[in-house]
């Protein structure tokens, strides 16, 4: 047996020598080495040799087996290596490489992360809602009368059937309040859409972020103690606020905000960031109304509401000159914030 398990090495070894490919090696390893091989064969005649020759014919069958192993792994790793070599032949290494284009965040999407990040950690939850809405949901339980501007063709996208594009995110308010009772406090990012000219300053898509908490004693203090602690802690914590009296059919009081802006060369100058308000109760009762109960008297309850454009909020944050360089999908500015 031992010279057969010589010859039997031999054969196996030209075999896996003279493989052209991978395959050619796989029906090498499974002829020599599988469970119907030769070799496997004479290791179940171990019982028929002598007691007095059973360690060297053993010796011999491990002997044989490692070197089939070892000619078969070595034959891979060759076949790998000319495949490498074929596949990098006649590229010069010595020339410089390609740097790949590194991919980033819009800085929309960055500046709503910031914004969301910070308002999650003052215990705002997030809350979504439909593009398309109906009237109701975004002027009517907003206490937006029929005859408001901002209900004109001219001024909201309106489909066939008199739905609408929502022309701000407060209807995720209206919604919120239709399903969750009081303690609520909620920020409702998203897409707006209203009918304006497209200019330096203007889009006719944006995207805005709204807020609402509603409770029990919820006062203007709150209101402008939130806000003055989110601008801080997105602008810096030297950045001045101030809140100017001003008019929506949601909130009473209302008020809109402005940002005390430094450029570079120019003076100071105020800039108007959002709007805000103590939420109206004729908001509370229009959703009681829809509700069929009174979990939002407004003998019970009150709240404030916010809202801000993220691309305004973006022109201040990197200095932008125009807005619509964020919907441009130019590389070149865009990848000043990847």
């Amino acid at each position: 047996m031992l010279e057969e398990l010589d010859t039997l090495k031999t054969i196996a070894l030209t075999a896996v020598s003279a493989a052209a490919d991978e395959p050619a090696v796989e029906a090498a390893r499974v002829e020599f080495l599988g469970k119907k091989s030769a070799l496997t064969g004479m290791g179940g005649r171990m019982r028929e040799v002598p007691p007095d020759q059973k360690g060297a014919v053993g010796a011999k069958l491990n002997e044989v087996r490692t070197a089939i192993t070892t000619a078969i792994d070595e034959k891979k790793a060759a076949l790998l290596a000319a495949r490498d070599a074929a596949a990098v032949a006649g590229i010069d290494l010595t020339l410089p490489g390609r740097p790949a284009w590194r991919g980033g965040l819009h800085p929309l999407t960055q500046l709503q992360d910031r914004a969301v990040k910070i308002l999650r950690g003052m215990g705002f939850a997030l809350a979504t809602g439909p593009e398309v809405e109906t009237e109701w949901h975004c002027f009517d339980a907003l206490n937006t009368p029929a005859d408001h501007p901002a209900r004109n063709e001219q001024d909201t996208f309106y489909f066939p059937n008199g739905w609408l594009l929502r022309t701000h995110t407060s209807s995720v308010q209206i919604r919120t309040m239709e399903t969750a009772v009081p303690p609520v406090r909620i920020i409702a990012p998203g897409s707006a859409f209203r009918r304006d000219e497209i200019d330096a300053t203007h889009l006719s898509a944006f995207t805005q972020m709204e807020g609402l908490y509603i409770a029990e004693n919820v006062s203007l203090a709150d209101l402008k103690g939130t806000l003055e602690a989110f601008y801080r802690a997105l602008l810096g914590p030297k950045t001045r606020l101030r809140f100017r009296p001003h008019f929506f059919p949601f909130t009473e009081p209302s008020y809109e905000v402005d940002v005390e802006l430094h450029l570079a060369g120019q003076p100071a100058r105020w800039v108007e960031i959002a709007g805000c308000g103590m939420v109206d109760p004729a908001v509370f009762e229009a959703v009681c109304q829809q509700r069929g109960d009174r979990v939002y008297d407004p003998e019970r309850v009150t709240g404030f509401a916010f809202g801000m454009g993220l691309e305004r909020l973006a022109m201040i944050l990197f200095g932008l000159p125009d807005i619509r360089l964020l919907i441009e999908n130019d590389a070149r500015f865009l990848q000043q914030f990847a």
